[in-house]
């Protein structure tokens, strides 16, 4: 693969299982680093801030600075930003989310927003659902950082906040803009901040439905690692449920590392 501008990489299944590093993760980042390819950590994760996913990256031994991290939560709050700079947002979710907003100079309110922008939040309520709902069908715009409707936690999968998301497009019959993967909203920022066109960036992940069909929806080449969710015997079953097909297809990271050159 050539003429690669940078790396946009996916995090969970591809860099780690959990709090377990995939075999060859740091020495994939160590050989970027030293060949000079651009890249970013991009994660729809959204509670947790930059400085927290790259704490957990360098936890499990791979080499990481928060400045590489790119969040569903960082693109979000860049999102509403861009549409209306120091807009009013109420925010449901968690530390990731509320200190991007802060960063991105939106104002946190807690009534009469203009911008209802939702993560996962473990503290969600009924009068969550009923506020957001309320100033969603005042005309509120609905922000959804990402659509996972489940998330891996030490006692199995948890509702992720694309289940919360949905109870409140139920509440108030608008849908959200969702900023996630598979949409292409984080990849685009993602490459942005790199510096480069989508184009000209490689989205590199395990799963399909997300970190694939996330590059095709934002014009870049895709690169699908058999790390995590997408195995070689249901590979065939993922291509024809989200009707993608990535550039390459690489069974592990010291496969990736050899196509890359690094």
């Amino acid at each position: 693969m050539n003429n690669i501008g940078g790396l946009l990489i996916d995090l969970d299944g591809t860099l780690f299982h959990g709090g377990r590093m995939i075999p060859g993760a740091d020495k994939l980042i160590e050989g970027l680093r030293s060949a000079g390819i651009p890249f970013l950590f991009v994660t729809n994760n959204s509670s947790r801030t930059a400085a927290g996913v790259a704490a957990h990256l360098r936890g499990m031994g791979i080499a990481a600075m928060p400045e590489e991290v790119c969040t569903s939560s960082l693109a979000a709050a860049r999102y509403i930003a861009g549409e209306l700079p120091e807009a009013r947002v109420a925010i449901l979710g968690e530390e990731g989310l509320i200190d991007a907003c802060a960063a991105a100079g939106l104002k946190i309110v807690e009534d009469a927003p203009q911008y209802v922008v939702q993560g996962i939040y473990r503290a969600f309520t009924y009068d969550s659902l009923a506020r957001a709902s309320r100033w969603i069908m005042g005309g509120a715009k609905f922000v959804l950082t990402n659509p996972d409707l489940m998330l891996p936690s030490d006692d199995g999968v948890m509702p992720g906040a694309g289940t919360i998301g949905a109870a409140i497009e139920a509440a108030s019959g608008v849908a959200p803009v969702v900023i996630g993967k598979p949409e292409a909203h984080l990849i685009t920022f993602a490459a942005s901040i790199l510096g480069i066109k989508p184009e000209e960036a490689v989205v590199v992940g395990d799963n399909m439905r997300t970190d694939i069909s996330a590059g095709v929806n934002a014009g870049c080449r895709t690169v699908l690692v058999l790390t995590g969710l997408t195995t070689a015997e249901n590979l065939e079953h993922y291509k024809t449920v989200t009707g993608v097909t990535p550039d390459e297809i690489c069974s592990d990271l010291a496969e990736l590392m050899a196509m890359l050159g690094v």
